[in-house]
């Protein structure tokens, strides 16, 4: 099955713009889209009141395409996001991202989905500061190029300094970068396995199920304790 999720919320393009690019993009691709699945809910709306959305992610099979306008559509989270992409691996659906011409499956490489990530941090950030960045804009830095490698040792437990010193940089200013990419936060929560280079796969092996069903499996095991 072929779907096209579109979704309407106050600041996104409203749905023919949605659809105008998700039809292009497919008829591009030589696919022909089964069902359009249309979510109305406010922006902010978090994923655990959407339900529909929730039973959607389950009812999809091994083998699927999800087609969307952009990655934003999905939700404007980065751990939401981040839950979803895993999901969507998890069960080998292969994620359309029309706008940006990106697919996003198990062999997707980490640099296409990192600065999707870092995009939506920023966006995050500049709402929660009130100072906002125009979307797709951000400040480049001399460590953008390490990322991966400063992924790695956080992963690994190496501390601030040590990275530092590892990389012959100084200790504030990669200080400053990783809070700013909030890479901690990406180390903790992320799927992906920043052990292997770029082009390696992006999820780990660790991860089996959708994480959707993941939770749902916990609070019924709880259920049943109590």
């Amino acid at each position: 099955m072929i779907y096209a999720y579109l979704r309407q919320f106050p600041g996104s393009k409203n749905l023919t713009r949605q659809q105008k690019e998700v039809v292009g993009y497919a008829l591009t691709k030589g696919f022909e889209i089964d069902k359009e699945v249309v979510e109305h809910s406010s922006k902010n709306r978090p994923i655990e009141e959407r339900k529909q959305f929730e039973e959607f992610m389950h009812s999809m099979k091994e083998g699927d395409s999800l087609i969307v306008d952009d990655i934003w559509t999905l939700s404007n989270r980065v751990d939401e996001l981040v839950k979803i992409l895993g999901c969507t691996i998890s069960r080998k659906v292969d994620l359309h991202v029309a706008s940006r011409g990106l697919t996003v499956t198990k062999e997707t490489p980490v640099g296409s989905i990192l600065p999707l990530l870092n995009e939506l941090r920023e966006e995050e950030r500049g709402r929660h500061s009130g100072v906002g960045r125009p979307k797709g804009s951000k400040s480049r830095s001399k460590f953008d190029t390490l990322q991966p490698q400063i992924l790695q040792m956080l992963k690994e437990g190496e501390s601030v300094s040590s990275i530092a010193r590892s990389l012959g940089a100084s200790r504030s200013s990669l200080k400053d970068y990783i809070e700013s990419r909030s890479l901690r936060e990406l180390v903790d929560n992320t799927f992906i396995e920043v052990g292997k280079p770029v082009e390696a796969d992006i999820i780990s092996d660790e991860l089996l199920i959708c994480p959707f069903e993941q939770e749902k499996q916990e609070n019924q095991h709880q259920k049943g304790v109590n």
